[in-house]
């Protein structure tokens, strides 16, 4: 039988229509314990650190988010990055096993498919970033915002380089994984999967409806090539450079990396540069041959001589009814 990755839960013996939902609960437990620990890092690092002691202070007391400080910064990322263990420990409990089912088809990441997407997501996010930040500004004459160094500028962008892979990764893990297949082991469409963890994802994200539009639309196309390729790596690949690259050019003050509001016209080029980077993943998936579905072999039946009744006598002797 072949089963596409949305439907990866029910590829293996033992699925039940409920443990994915155990596998929540477990998850979630995990998911607190790892942000307690992290809460008591983030405090213990004013003993030794005095001087983040305000920013911290800031961060508790008003729950103000400033993306621009390292400190506020890696604990940001790493309090979305821990899902990524919490998920991956709860399947490692619960099953289905290989816990790799949630990467991909192959029960892995696929390695060699994911350096094959570095060309894709560098022509489609570079043209993207390009005409954002230097040509955008030159057609409506606002001008190119001058690059500013700080005493935070590189500690800002190892932080980014270092977690944001992490971040990018375990939201795919969680919403175009563990959340797809899991609709997926109910619901045999792939619109199911792809559309219903879309409002989960969209409403963490505290922005306005142009910005909600905007992670819609990512969540829907990350969701589709996902099912379309057979695996993450795709989604993981946009997602992590697409971060990465908004940390970054915000270090040197080229982006405000702590906006909440967007605008339609960046949502058109949100969609373009997905549309082309979808593009650009589906020609390079042809080329190299990529497998969509996992093919898995069943048992043949029983071979009737084989078979006893209860008292132990072959089934093949018993006289037929007609």
């Amino acid at each position: 039988m072949e089963f596409a990755y949305h439907r990866l839960a029910r590829s293996v013996p033992g699925y039940r229509w409920w443990k994915p939902l155990v596998t929540g609960l477990i998850a979630l437990a995990i998911f607190i314990g790892f942000t307690i620990v992290l809460v008591v890092l983030l405090l213990a690092s004013t003993l030794v650190f005095p001087e983040v002691r305000p920013v911290i202070t800031k961060l508790i007391t008003t729950g103000e988010i400033d993306n621009s400080l390292p400190v506020v910064l890696a604990f940001s990322l790493s309090s979305i990055a821990v899902i990524l263990p919490s998920v991956w420990l709860a399947r490692l409990i619960m099953g289905p096993r290989p816990v790799g089912l949630l990467w991909s088809i192959a029960g892995r990441m696929r390695w060699r498919w994911m350096a094959r997407l570095i060309l894709p997501v560098v022509i489609a996010y570079g043209a993207s970033t390009l005409f954002s930040v230097v040509l955008l500004p030159l057609v409506t004459g606002e001008g190119i915002p001058p690059a500013t160094v700080s005493s935070s500028t590189w500690i800002v962008v190892l932080v980014a380089v270092v977690l944001v892979p992490l971040q990018a990764t375990a939201e795919e893990v969680f919403f175009r994984g563990y959340l797809a297949q899991t609709i997926g082991g109910w619901l045999k469409h792939p619109l199911f999967a792809i559309l219903l963890p879309v409002p989960l994802f969209t409403i963490g994200h505290q922005y306005d409806v142009w910005g909600l539009i905007d992670v819609s639309v990512f969540a829907v196309v990350a969701g589709w090539l996902a099912w379309r390729t057979g695996g993450l790596e795709a989604s993981i690949v946009a997602h992590v450079v697409n971060n990465t690259v908004i940390f970054v050019i915000g270090a040197f003050g080229l982006v405000d990396v702590n906006s909440k509001t967007g605008s339609g016209l960046e949502v058109v080029i949100s969609a373009l540069t997905l549309a082309l980077y979808a593009w650009l993943v589906l020609r390079a998936a042809k080329r190299f041959g990529l497998a969509r579905v996992r093919v898995v072999t069943l048992p043949p039946p029983p071979d009737p001589a084989t078979l006893v009744h209860s008292d132990g006598d072959p089934q093949g002797a018993v006289t037929p009814r007609g």
